[in-house]
């Protein structure tokens, strides 16, 4: 029988793998270049993320001590070992997101790693950016909140002025009543009244009346020094806490005398309330109606006595009269807005920046991107992966090997062709050549 040649292929062989089409084989050497890219980038990444946790943790360091009051070793400690925390926890979290978020593919791994991602941030933010942000702008905050309270204790201060000068303008209605009265009694001397020529018993309930009204209006026109005394010393204290939100120097100690400024001014504005005279001017109108000290008639005569208690009920009239104008008029000026209760109440540097978050945008900005700035770089590596994958496509194991893996493979194969022996196994003879 002969046999077959030697150069024939066996009948047994694997047919031949059809040749890679062209777009895929560009698509797999893109996605060989982009590899190659990841692996060098890979080489300082992990140094960027723990210079960024560091430079995290420093800012954090430094809001924290602002928040504690005790300057001691313990609270350096502490502080240290927070801001070290935060650091750790940092790079460790964005290490993990940056490693595993690209390298899932189902679309519920990849949506719970976003979650996971996303409360991440959050919590990164609660622990740390809002202290960074006090680190930054932590002093600018606090003279943000002494500029504030100074506007406020200015509006208070103009408000209790503009209160006591209405107060002191019922000088005028009260003036004018009284020489109302003070005409109707020099009428009455001369008999036009009650037709009684003289200073009889209408005379006498006009000129009390004329009287009370006089001591009133004194009693308003003394207020007038006391009110632009308090109102120019008020104003001298405000220049004062002007002077010291832009006064250069720790904010701290400029607090502390700020505070005390501060309760001056507080009491300035109460002395100011105090002396508002409309509450004066409405017990008064009250009491120019209700307390007349009724004469006795000293007329000669019964007409005479029936013609001055006749005048007597006019004059009685014309008081209530004039009490319900002068009553109303300081009911006007008792209903005015009063003045804002201020009290200034100092805050600590990261309490004034969230407090007034909306003015230091730029710097909450910065403290969160210091943070946060990894979560680009993950969405980077997890565009990349996916254009790897999609390069690849669907090939099998043998388009990918490279030379080094082909290698290793051919000697594998020959490794399991050969036979194994057992120990103390007989190897088996060489049956020589055949005939």
């Amino acid at each position: 029988m002969t046999p077959p040649p030697t150069d024939a292929p066996p009948t047994d062989a694997p047919e031949a793998a059809p040749p890679t089409p062209i777009p895929e084989r560009q698509g797999l050497r893109h996605a060989r270049e982009l590899e190659r890219h990841l692996a060098w980038l890979d080489t300082f990444t992990g140094t960027a993320l723990g210079v960024l946790a560091a430079a995290s943790g420093i800012y954090t360091y430094l809001g924290v001590r602002s928040l504690l009051d005790d300057t001691g070793a313990w609270t350096t400690f502490a502080a240290l070992s927070y801001s070290i925390a935060v650091s750790v926890g940092i790079f460790v979290f964005w290490s993990y997101m940056m490693r595993l978020l690209p390298a899932v593919r189902t679309a519920a791994s990849r949506v719970g790693l976003l979650l996971s991602m996303a409360l991440g941030c959050v919590a990164i933010i609660a622990m740390s950016s809002w202290l960074n942000a006090a680190a930054l702008a932590g002093a600018a905050a606090v003279e943000q909140h002494l500029a504030t309270t100074v506007q406020t204790y200015q509006g208070a201060l103009e408000r209790a002025h503009s209160n006591a000068i209405a107060g002191q303008s019922l000088g005028r209605d009260v003036a004018r009543v009284r020489q109302s009265f003070g005409d109707l009694s020099e009428q009455e001397a001369g008999g036009n009244l009650s037709g009684l020529a003289g200073q009889g018993a209408v005379f006498r309930v006009l000129t009390q009346k004329a009287a009370e009204l006089g001591g009133l209006e004194a009693q308003i026109a003394a207020q007038d020094g006391p009110v632009a005394a308090a109102f120019a010393e008020g104003n001298t204290i405000l220049s004062k806490m002007r002077a010291l939100t832009v006064e250069p120097g720790a904010v701290e100690a400029r607090s502390v005398r700020f505070s005390e400024e501060a309760v001056r001014l507080s009491g300035i504005i109460a002395q100011l309330r105090q002396l508002n005279v409309a509450p004066l001017v409405a017990r008064a109108a009250q009491d120019l109606a209700d307390s007349v000290v009724l004469p006795d008639l000293d007329g000669g005569s019964a007409l005479a006595r029936s013609s001055q208690a006749s005048t007597i009920d006019s004059v009685l009239q014309l008081l209530r009269q004039r009490a319900e104008t002068l009553n109303g008029a300081a009911a006007e000026v008792i209903a005015l807005p009063a003045p804002d209760e201020t009290v200034y109440t100092p805050v600590s540097a990261a309490d004034a920046v969230i407090r007034y978050a909306g003015n230091f945008i730029p710097s909450w900005a910065g403290a969160i991107a210091i943070d946060l700035l990894p979560a680009v770089l993950v969405f980077i590596v997890m565009v990349t992966q996916s254009a790897i994958r999609t390069g690849r496509g669907e090939g099998t194991a043998e388009d990918t090997m490279t030379v080094a893996d082909l290698r290793a493979a051919i000697a594998a194969a020959r490794a399991l062709q050969e036979p194994v022996y057992l120990p103390g196994e007989p190897l088996p003879r060489d049956p020589g050549p055949r005939a």
